[in-house]
C-alpha cells in the first residue's frame, strides 16, 4: 500500500471521520464501521484532506484535465481545498466547480453552478466523499454534460465501501462506472483500512481486533459486493 493511502487511514481515524462500532445505516443496514466526512472542521484538517484528494487523483488521473467538480454539498469544500492542494503539489492551475441544489434565478451568479463556468472540451474529474448508491451521480452527471461539451475523465471518493449498490451485485463505485462509462476510484478501500488497522495500534490502542474484524467480514458475507 502506498504510504500517502496508510497515512490517509490514519488521518481519518484522528480526525473521528472513520468509526468502529454497531451503526444504522440509512439503508436500515447494522454496520460495524461509519464513515462522517462532516467531520472534517478545522483549516488544519481540509488542508491534509485536499492533499490526500490532490495525491490520489494525481496517481490515478495524472493531470490531463481541467476541472475538479464537487456535487453540491460535501463536494464543494472537497473541490476547493483539492485544487489548492494540487496547485501546491504539482504546479498546475485546475478550476473548481460545483452545482446549486436550487438554481438561482437573479444576479450576476445566476445558474445551477458556481466557480469556473464549464467550457466545450474541458475534462473533468468528479470528486465526493463516498459513494453508497450512486444516486448524487445521477443527479449531477445530466446537469455537467448538459451545462457544455465536456468530458467527465472520473470521480474520486475518499472510500470504497466494497458493498452492493443498487443491483444487488457489484458495489455503488462499478455500477457508476458500468452506466455512465468513466473510471471511478477512492483514495483507500475498507480492503486498505482492515489491511492497515488489524491487529495494529492506532492512537494507541487496537481498533480492528479479532471481534471487529469478525464482525466486518459478516458484513461483507452478507453486503459485499460480488
Amino acid at each position: 500500500m502506498e504510504q500517502y493511502k496508510s497515512e490517509f487511514i490514519d488521518f481519518m481515524v484522528e480526525s473521528d471521520v472513520l468509526k468502529f462500532g454497531e451503526f444504522t445505516l440509512k439503508s436500515g443496514r447494522k454496520s460495524p464501521f461509519f464513515m462522517n466526512a462532516g467531520a472534517y472542521v478545522t483549516g488544519s484538517q481540509l488542508k491534509r484532506l485536499g492533499q490526500y484528494y490532490a495525491k490520489a487523483i494525481h496517481d490515478r488521473y495524472g493531470d490531463d484535465f481541467d476541472v475538479l467538480f464537487g456535487p453540491a454539498y460535501k463536494g464543494i469544500p472537497l473541490s476547493v481545498v483539492t485544487a489548492i492542494a494540487y496547485s501546491d503539489l504539482y504546479g498546475k492551475e485546475i478550476r473548481y466547480c460545483y452545482d446549486r441544489k436550487e438554481v438561482k434565478d437573479h444576479g450576476a451568479d445566476k445558474g445551477s453552478f458556481l466557480g469556473s463556468k464549464l467550457k466545450d472540451g474541458d475534462r473533468v474529474v468528479m470528486i465526493e466523499d463516498v459513494t453508497t448508491s450512486g444516486k448524487s451521480m445521477e443527479e449531477t452527471v445530466p446537469k455537467v454534460k448538459g451545462a457544455a461539451d465536456v468530458e467527465i475523465v472520473g470521480l474520486m471518493v475518499s472510500l470504497d465501501r466494497m458493498e452492493v449498490g443498487k443491483g444487488g451485485v457489484k458495489c455503488a463505485l462499478e455500477e457508476v462506472k458500468d452506466l455512465y462509462g468513466f473510471e471511478t476510484n477512492a483514495i483507500v478501500t475498507m480492503a486498505d483500512v482492515v489491511e492497515h488497522l488489524y491487529n495494529r495500534p492506532c492512537q494507541g490502542k487496537i481498533l480492528i481486533d479479532d471481534t471487529l474484524k469478525a464482525a466486518i467480514d459478516a458484513y461483507y458475507e452478507q453486503y459485499g459486493a460480488r
